[in-house]
């Protein structure tokens, strides 16, 4: 592991500025200026970390603070309430509802020091030139806008971006293969009986509704024009087909929150669910059996980035900026592909993990020694390899995107309509 890498808050009091510059394009602030700015972040719970938030002390000098939501207040906040924040750390999906507001602000891309070096998925959708675009709201389509001011989104990159891409995984079920005990290898046994009051599925409409379709589409019970943008007749049958299930009794709950995940997997009162890679780890890292089971018919692939408040100006707007570029520079990346995420400029993150952790996480690789999360406990051993492979084979088959319908405000109702059933 380098240990080459600089403080930003030790070059500032140093007075480098030369070197600060020249390594972030943002605007120059000096220590007694950024010393004193708090600002305020809330997205889910996944990378709003109190960790991430010590480290901006340590290294920038100002205070970050954090509130951790579900999706739904997430949206709803960014949406309504924007006041309450000045950086929105929100999935894609969210940013298609959030941005037309007005109440996030358009970031100028030649202020990000390492935009080249953002994988082709945030930026022309494209994983390798040869790449498949994914059904749903793939990032790239409202990733960036027209310009200063900006309420659309446009095809192509513009110089402005709506989100700074920070973080993204490929989805899929999670299973205790100790108490299964047989090959798992398609979407359809989330509603195999065998499994009956032992499954689940997570409680936001937006997502769940695409594991749903995932479920169906594999089941040959529904061939979907888009899933991520349904028919209301479509919308209709994967709704009824699983209301039938849930009435028959096969899940056990639905969860919201990524704890309620871990503790229903760990008492193993569900061994086959939705879940998230950090929930996975989690479950691991209390040393029982959990795997992150990759499918035939593939993943359910999200991304998430950060927004600035439209109301962000002046040297906060500056700190801001220093954040992103700090965010991008691998620290967090490292920290979070210790839980089975992915950087959005993984060649920085590659700096701030060991060559065994990142042939584990990254190149699919076997494991030399122990592999641990970022806190230190145990997740894998010698000779273990990531669920799933390397990078490049596991978002090379992401068959969706979480999405924000057209017929959304439907799809919300019947999805209701399902969990109050």
């Amino acid at each position: 592991m380098k240990k080459n890498h600089y403080s930003r808050r030790s070059l500032l009091k140093g007075g480098a500025a030369a070197l600060a510059a020249s390594a972030f394009p943002a605007p120059m602030i000096w220590a007694q200026d950024i010393k004193d700015i708090t600002l305020r972040q809330f997205g889910t719970g996944v990378s709003n970390l109190n960790e991430v938030a010590a480290k901006v002390k340590e290294d920038l000098g100002f205070t970050l603070e954090m509130t951790a939501l579900d999706s739904d207040a997430v949206t709803q906040r960014a949406a309504t309430q924007p006041d309450s924040f000045d950086i929105a750390d929100i999935e894609y999906w969210i940013c298609k509802k959030v941005w037309p507001t007005g109440n996030l602000q358009a970031m100028d891309t030649k202020k990000i020091a390492n935009y080249d070096k953002i994988v082709g998925i945030f930026r022309n959708g494209k994983l390798t030139p040869e790449s498949t675009i994914a059904q749903g709201t793939a990032p790239h389509t409202v990733g960036f806008t027209s310009g200063p001011g900006g309420t659309d989104f446009v095809a192509e990159e513009s110089g402005w971006m709506t989100l700074i891409p920070t973080i993204y995984n490929a989805d899929t079920l999670g299973i205790r293969p100790d108490l299964i005990g047989r090959p798992i290898e398609s979407w359809t046994e989330l509603l195999n009986p065998e499994f009956k009051g032992k499954a689940s599925i997570l409680d936001i409409s937006s997502i769940g509704i695409m594991d749903a379709a995932m479920v169906c589409e594999a089941m040959g019970a529904i061939q979907y024009g888009d899933k991520g943008n349904m028919t209301k007749e479509e919308i209709d049958k994967t709704m009824a087909i699983f209301t039938e299930a849930k009435k028959a009794g096969q899940f056990r709950a639905f969860w919201k929150s990524f704890d309620e995940s871990v503790n229903l997997m760990a008492s193993g009162e569900v061994v086959i669910q939705s879940m998230w890679s950090p929930a996975i780890t989690a479950v691991k890292s209390k040393g029982i059996p959990c795997v992150y089971q990759p499918l035939k018919e593939g993943y359910r692939s999200w991304g998430g980035g950060i927004g600035l408040s439209a109301n962000l100006s002046g040297v906060a707007l500056d700190a801001a900026y220093e954040y992103i570029n700090w965010y991008l520079s691998g620290w967090v990346g490292g920290f979070l592909m210790r839980q089975g995420y992915y950087s959005a400029v993984p060649e920085t993150s590659k700096e701030f993990m060991t060559a065994d952790e990142w042939g584990y996480w990254f190149e699919g690789k076997a494991a030399a020694g122990d592999i641990t999360n970022p806190f230190g406990d145990k997740l894998a051993g010698a000779g273990d390899t990531r669920d799933g492979g390397a990078f490049y084979d596991r978002m090379g088959k992401v068959a969706c995107w979480n999405s924000v319908m057209d017929e959304n405000q439907y799809m919300v109702r019947k999805w209701n309509e399902f969990i109050a059933a």
